[in-house]
């Protein structure tokens, strides 16, 4: 992957198995369209949980679906009371910049942890020699 790149993990199914298995991913990210209904961060709770970010998605729909946003944004922090939540619609281009600025700054966040753990397994192994050479 090129520097300042970032890779997707896509789980085309159902949101359960995806909160049970570590991928290896800097974090979760949940998508939820309006159009599935605000029920969704209940009945698949352990997603919701494990994510950091839930994108409310095909906000453009909401004039015309029975949709309660502020019940679902209820449910979600019920759930996962840290959740992170931005309102998107990939047709009028809604909250996708603040998607793009999220990104960004997991990526970076994702680059200093892992600065941290390398540096943390250098200083480890510097000391392992040290000690056999001293």
């Amino acid at each position: 992957m090129p520097e300042g790149g970032a890779l997707f993990i896509e789980n085309v199914g159902n949101l359960v198995c995806p909160a049970d298995f570590d991928l290896g991913e800097a974090c979760k990210v949940v998508i939820l369209s309006v159009t599935e209904g605000e029920d969704k961060p209940l009945k698949y709770a352990n997603m919701f949980a494990a994510a950091r970010l839930m994108l409310l998605n095909k906000t453009d729909l909401l004039p015309y679906v029975e949709f309660d946003v502020a019940r679902c944004l209820e449910y979600a922090r019920r759930v996962n009371p840290d959740l992170q939540i931005l309102r998107l619609s990939a047709r009028t281009g809604e909250g996708m910049d603040a998607w793009l600025d999220w990104v960004r700054q997991g990526q970076q966040t994702a680059v200093a942890r892992q600065i941290d753990v390398l540096e943390t397994e250098l200083a480890a192994a510097r000391a392992r020699l040290t000690r056999h050479s001293g």
